[in-house]
């Protein structure tokens, strides 16, 4: 419907500065900016250069938006940000450009989390989410379990990452492998030529752990025996069967997930599993997802790659949705909220 609110939204959580432009569930534009090499140097991403990333590409990746979508800032009817979680320089930069334009333009203003909008996201591609939908989150800052009844206000925490999330320890085993950043691309690829020979741990599996943590994640430990395996070769003077590792790893991370997702389904009467976030483009985690999913008779949707990763398009979406369901805006005094709960869905008020 050509008549459905336009939202532009802003998304600046980390290291891509995306900005993306939604009609209804319609995509008309996703432009991202990424900084990733210029943190690659370093391992890992650096805050500062972040920020500054995001300044110099702000202004471009909203013209391009525009350009994509074949329209002008002022066909926008709404402005959606990244309001939390996430670095706070970078939060900062998105959530002043929204700001900006929302006053420029008199324009409501919707502050969201980037956690729910890793959900509404696969809007964009599966249509309206079921209710209840549950939701498996895979990033390098989250590993979590959501009960999401709905996106726009309702969304509970059933686990979460109690040290490294998922993405994070692909990232340091990458290293130990003497493979590139970020290391999640380079250990799926090398994993396609790997055999599973090692049996790592799979964290917070014992029957103790699912009493306390049912729901909950660990990759530290994991993460540990890896390096541990890694040193105990390279000192006896033999070759690291790099592949090899790499398959061992990922199917422990990719066990656990979806085992405890299934297992979430089962426990809560959800039929419908959506996994996002950056480690969800992981081709071992989709497949086994589809596996165990239709095994249990549960539908399990998860966006395309690009759609997965940090993007503007999945903070449209969730705007688009919020205005659709007549949520109020936000206040032009909402702050950047690094620490913001997946329970708080948007931002209202407060002092930046």
């Amino acid at each position: 419907m050509n008549d459905q609110p336009i939202v532009l939204g802003i998304e600046t959580s980390c290291d891509e500065t995306g900005v993306g432009i939604v009609r209804g569930t319609t995509l008309l534009a996703d432009a991202v900016a990424s900084s990733v090499d210029e943190h690659a140097r370093f391992g890992g991403v650096v805050p500062e250069v972040a920020s500054r990333a995001h300044l110099d590409a702000m202004v471009p990746t909203i013209r391009r938006a525009c350009s994509d979508a074949g329209m002008a800032l002022s066909d926008i009817d709404a402005i959606a940000v990244t309001a939390g979680p996430g670095l706070a320089g970078a939060l900062l930069v998105g959530v002043a450009a929204a700001k900006a334009l929302a006053i420029a333009l008199d324009r409501p203003l919707y502050g969201i989390n980037h956690l729910a909008a890793h959900v509404a996201v696969d809007q964009l591609q599966h249509g309206p989410l079921p209710e209840p939908t549950m939701a498996l989150l895979v990033s390098g800052g989250h590993s979590s379990l959501l009960l999401v009844p709905d996106v726009t206000n309702d969304i509970r925490s059933l686990g979460a990452t109690v040290d490294d999330a998922a993405g994070e320890a692909f990232d340091k085993v990458a290293r130990v492998l003497g493979l590139p950043f970020p290391g999640g691309p380079h250990i799926d690829r090398m994993a396609v030529d790997g055999l599973i020979t090692i049996e790592f741990p799979r964290g917070l599996s014992s029957s103790r752990d699912m009493q306390e943590h049912r729901f909950d994640f660990s990759f530290s430990g994991l993460k540990t025996a890896v390096a541990r395996w890694v040193e105990a070769r390279e000192a006896a003077g033999e070759a690291v069967p790099v592949a090899d590792v790499a398959a061992s790893f990922q199917e422990a991370v990719v066990d656990i997930l979806t085992r405890k997702a299934v297992l979430a389904c089962k426990e809560h009467g959800v039929d419908t599993l959506v996994i996002g976030g950056g480690v969800a483009a992981n081709s071992r985690l989709r497949s086994m997802a589809e596996q165990r999913c239709a095994a249990a008779g549960i539908t399990v949707r998860i966006p395309r790659p690009g759609l997965c990763t940090d993007n503007g398009a999945m903070v449209a979406a969730l705007g688009a949705e919020m205005v659709a369901r007549g949520r109020a805006p936000s206040s032009l005094a909402i702050p950047a909220d690094s620490s913001m709960l997946v329970t708080e869905v948007s931002a209202r008020e407060g002092l930046m």
